[in-house]
């Protein structure tokens, strides 16, 4: 497994290690209100450091098993964001999910696509896959937007699809697939 950053013209997309959880932790606390609509209910031990650095850990033999790559997105030294590729199926068909956030502050200055885009380019490129699959709540109008804008086709609705913030929720399911293979 590659733990070399990936650097983009301004970002870098790094592979965080068990001793980064205090990192981890800082974005996780910073936007614990801003990601919450978006995401599974946490609990209060979810944000403490102990389960940040197990998360890691965990995020680390997923990573060595070649099913997963976890990225944070990291503006010089601060994690403005995640950018991670999960449930990696290789075989005949060479396919991930695609699950990506980006802080509240740093919002509506393209870093979410650069990112994404820069972890699609690794993920097509350099991990050999042919399709990544990113799926959204209806009413993420910003996740939409930047899948369209990088080339993601709509392929179906699934209704009842996750758990999100409590509740069950449809989404929408969409793909890129690699045309280079």
């Amino acid at each position: 497994m590659n733990k070399e950053a990936i650097a983009t013209t301004r970002l870098q997309l790094r592979v965080l290690m068990p001793e980064h959880a205090t990192m981890l932790q800082a974005y996780l606390l910073e936007n614990r209100a801003h990601l919450a609509p978006w995401e599974p209910v946490r609990d209060e031990d979810f944000f403490s450091l102990e389960k940040c650095e197990e998360r890691l850990h965990s995020s680390f033999r997923l990573m060595e098993a070649g099913l997963a790559m976890h990225f944070a997105v990291c503006l010089e030294h601060d994690m403005i964001g995640i950018c991670n590729f999960s449930n990696i199926v290789r075989g005949v068909f060479h396919a991930c999910h695609l699950g990506y956030a980006i802080a509240e502050k740093q919002q509506g200055q393209g870093y979410m696509q650069e990112a994404v885009n820069a972890g699609i380019t690794h993920m097509f490129q350099r991990q050999g896959l042919h399709r990544v699959m990113a799926n959204y709540v209806p009413e993420n109008l910003r996740s939409a937007a930047l899948l369209e804008r990088l080339g993601f086709e709509k392929e179906g609705y699934a209704r009842s699809y996750l758990k999100i913030n409590g509740v069950w929720r449809d989404h929408i399911l969409t793909a890129l697939v690699n045309s280079q293979n």
